[in-house]
């Protein structure tokens, strides 16, 4: 027996609109995030969409091409939710409101008739804004991890900046743990400045990096044999003494590495090296 919830979908679009629109309202549209106007926009182009999908044959099948609109129409709306800062919980309650109209809709049309008939469209309803809601879910879960990914590259970026102290002179002051990711950045920043300002020496400050073991000294070695094929010095700065006993006690080898215990003595020797000298003009008392 054919459904009738398409017919349903059809013939009743505006009386299932607005009790629609008024169980959203209660809830996704109480904020003031989003705009009444906004919230009936787009439920309204929800129904269009689904209306003509189940015109169309095999609506009911969530992964079937007559749901292609509808599932490319939540997509865009998952993002935007996700871009305004919603909640999973709140982007799956745009489908599932639905349910409640949706319900009584048929309950008025079939209840009567045939009971078993309606007990049938109810879970085919059910499974269907299940379904929806499922992949809308899905939507916003890969914009959210999309939009961290891009947050995290950008913070990443933020943290290695590369200061350039001198003509000729760059520095790199690190604050963090130094893992694989990282230190790929740190390398390309620096090699891509070395580059572009065409400087001879390159500091890399540690002082703010917490502890230095066996992979954050191979990952410097690494960008110092680097910063050394591009024809430039590498100097390292901020060895403290924990950090200086820590290298020691894993028998790291730092082996024709020039290391500061400070910035300010690691911009001396790149000075000297420079060929610069620094003079007090201050007149003693």
């Amino acid at each position: 027996m054919p459904s009738t919830l398409p017919e349903i979908i059809r013939t009743k679009h505006q009386q299932l609109h607005t009790q629609w629109l008024s169980e959203l309202s209660r809830g996704l549209g109480a904020d003031g995030r989003i705009s009444q106007a906004e919230l009936a926009e787009q439920t309204a182009e929800f129904l269009r969409v689904l209306a003509q999908a189940s015109e169309d044959g095999g609506w009911d099948r969530i992964d079937g091409p007559a749901l292609e609109p509808v599932r490319h129409f939540l997509s865009e709306v998952s993002r935007s939710r996700a871009v305004q800062g919603y909640l999973p919980t709140e982007i799956a309650t745009f489908v599932f409101s639905l349910k409640k109209p949706l319900f009584e809709l048929l309950r008025q049309s079939l209840e009567r008739q045939d009971p078993q008939k309606l007990a049938e469209e109810i879970w085919r309803a059910t499974a269907l804004i299940d379904n929806l809601a499922m992949h809308t879910f899905n939507a916003y879960q890969q914009t959210r991890e999309s939009i961290i990914t891009r947050q995290q590259a950008e913070l990443l970026e933020l943290s290695t900046p590369v200061v350039k102290l001198w003509e000729g002179i760059l520095a790199l002051p690190m604050i963090g743990t130094l893992d694989s990711a990282r230190a790929q950045t740190v390398m390309e920043s620096l090699l891509q400045r070395i580059v572009e300002t065409g400087s001879q020496i390159a500091i890399i400050d540690i002082t703010g990096v917490p502890t230095v073991d066996t992979l954050v000294a191979q990952h410097l070695l690494k960008t110092i044999s680097a910063i050394r094929l591009m024809g430039a010095d590498c100097i390292i700065s901020g060895i403290r003494p924990q950090i200086a006993q820590t290298i020691v006690h894993l028998g790291i080898t730092l082996e024709g590495v020039t290391t500061r215990a400070t910035l300010a003595d690691a911009l001396a020797l790149a000075l000297r090296r420079s060929g610069l000298t620094i003079t007090n003009n201050r007149s003693g008392a």
